[in-house]
C-alpha cells in the first residue's frame, strides 16, 4: 500500500554526519557567545522591549570582527551563505545567549525577511532593501498579524487593503504584534488589493518605515524581551506606495508567506533550543553544587529525573530540527515537517526551561540567573508563528483527508 502524498518524511538518504566545517563554526560561535556576548546580558540597554539599536550595532560589530556574522546571509552582502542544516548547527550555538542571534544578525524577523527577499525580490529591491538588511546595517519588520477580527492564525481574515490609485496603491489597516517595528528601516506589508490584477487577494508590499502614512501607535508590553525593537501596534493610514513596491507578484502574498514561514518556524526552534540548553546547564551546575538533606540536589531522584528529561527533550528537539532542515536543503517545501517541528520543539523547549526553573527553586524566579528570562521568552514561543493548537489542527485535517500518514 503506497503512502499518501507528502507522507514520506524519510524518503531518500538522511545522513547524521554533520560536515566538519559546520561543527568548527558552531564551536567558534559558542566561544564567541560565551566570551563576548554573555557579558552584555547585564547591560541596561537590554530593556523590556529588547536590546537598543546602539547595543545591537555594537554586538554586530563584534560578530563581524570574530568572522561569525550572518551565517544565513548571502555571501555578496558579507554573510556566510549557509543552507538550512548549516543554519541549524550555528543558530543553536548562537541561541546559547538570547543576545547571540542579535549579534549574528540572525534573529527574527530580520532573518526570515532576508530569506524571503533573497528568493523573491527583484534587482532593484535587492539593492534598496536586501543589501542593507543582509549586511546588518538596517533592521526590518513583517506586517501581517492584525487584531481581531483581522488576520491572526487564519490569514484568510486579512483586513488591511491596498486600493489602486493610478499607478500607486493606498494601503490602510491596523497591524499588531509587529516585531521590531520601532527602529526598523523598512516593512514588508501584507494587504488585499482592491481593483485590477490581484483583486481581492493578499499581496506583499515594501515600504520605508519613515513614509507618511505609517504610524507606530504604541509598544506592546509583552512576556518576552529579546527582540530588538520589541512588538508594536502599527497603523497604515493611506500609505502611498508605487506599483514597483509589490514584492514578487500581485495576489501571491499567501504563497510567499509560506516561503518565509516554513524556514522561519524552524529557525525559531534553533535559536530557542540554544537558550533551553543554557537553562539546563545553569540548572545542572546548580544541582551539582547545592546540597539538601545531606547530599547534592543532583543525587536526589526527583531532581536527577528532571535533568534526564531535559536531556531527552533537547535530544528530540535537535533531531527534529536537523531532519526538517535537511528536508528543506533537499528542496522540499517542508510545510508539514516545519509544523511538526514547531510543536515538538516549542513544547519540549518550554518543558526544559520550566524544569530548570523548578530545579533552581527560589533562585529560579529571580533574575540572578538567565533562566527566568529564558522561561518568559520560550513560553511565548508556543504561540508565535502559529500556536501548537493551530499546527495540530492543520496536521489533523490533512490526516483526516488521507493526505498525510506516518
Amino acid at each position: 500500500m503506497s503512502a499518501p502524498a507528502g507522507a514520506a518524511p524519510f524518503a531518500g538518504q538522511f545522513g547524521f554526519a554533520i560536515p566538519q566545517e559546520f561543527t568548527d563554526l558552531a564551536d567558534r560561535i559558542g566561544a564567541f557567545v560565551r566570551e563576548k556576548v554573555i557579558p552584555y546580558e547585564n547591560d541596561p540597554r537590554w530593556g523590556s522591549h529588547g536590546p537598543s539599536d546602539e547595543m545591537r550595532r555594537e554586538l554586530v560589530a563584534l560578530a563581524r570582527e570574530a568572522g561569525v556574522f550572518g551565517p544565513h546571509s548571502p555571501v555578496e552582502f558579507g554573510g556566510l551563505g549557509l543552507g538550512h542544516v548549516g543554519r541549524a548547527i550555528t543558530f543553536i550555538s548562537a541561541g546559547y545567549s538570547m543576545l547571540g542571534p542579535v549579534a549574528l544578525h540572525c534573529a527574527a524577523p530580520d532573518e526570515g525577511n532576508i530569506h524571503l527577499l533573497e528568493l523573491v525580490a527583484n534587482a532593484e529591491q535587492r539593492e534598496r532593501y536586501l543589501k542593507p538588511l543582509a549586511s546588518g546595517v538596517a533592521r526590518s519588520c513583517f506586517c501581517m498579524t492584525e487584531p481581531a477580527p483581522g488576520a491572526g492564525s487564519d490569514p484568510r481574515q486579512l483586513a488591511a487593503v491596498a486600493k489602486r490609485d493610478g499607478d500607486d496603491f493606498l494601503i490602510s489597516g491596523l497591524k499588531w504584534l509587529i516585531t521590531g517595528a520601532e527602529g526598523a528601516e523598512f516593512a514588508i506589508i501584507m494587504a488585499k488589493i482592491e481593483g485590477g490584477e490581484g483583486d481581492g487577494r493578499p499581496t506583499m508590499f515594501l515600504s520605508p518605515m519613515n513614509a507618511p502614512g505609517i504610524i507606530i501607535e504604541r509598544a506592546l508590553d509583552s512576556l518576552d524581551c529579546s527582540f530588538a525593537g520589541g512588538h508594536a501596534v502599527v497603523r497604515f493610514d493611506n500609505l502611498r506606495v508605487p506599483s514597483s513596491a509589490i514584492l514578487g507578484e500581485a495576489g501571491q502574498g499567501l504563497r510567499y508567506a509560506q516561503v518565509r514561514l516554513a524556514p522561519a518556524r524552524l529557525t525559531h526552534c534553533m535559536r530557542w533550543l540554544g537558550s533551553a540548553m543554557r537553562a539546563h546547564d545553569i540548572a545542572a551546575d546548580y544541582a551539582r553544587k547545592r546540597t539538601a538533606f545531606g547530599k547534592p540536589l543532583a543525587e536526589h531522584e526527583g531532581v536527577s529525573f528532571m535533568l534526564a528529561d531535559n536531556l531527552m527533550d533537547i535530544h528530540v528537539a535537535r533531531l527534529t530540527i536537523l531532519h526538517t532542515a535537511w528536508m528543506l536543503d533537499q528542496g522540499a517545501q517542508g510545510g508539514n515537517e516545519s509544523s511538526m517541528a514547531k510543536v515538538i520543539c516549542s513544547e519540549a523547549i518550554y518543558r526544559v526551561a520550566d524544569r530548570s526553573m523548578q530545579i533552581l527553586g527560589g533562585l529560579g524566579v529571580t533574575r540572578d540567573t538567565m533562566v527566568e528570562r529564558i522561561f518568559r521568552d520560550v513560553r511565548s514561543f508556543r504561540i508565535y508563528d502559529g500556536p501548537s493548537e493551530v499546527h495540530r489542527w492543520a496536521l489533523g485535517k490533512r490526516i483526516a483527508a488521507g493526505e498525510l500518514a506516518p
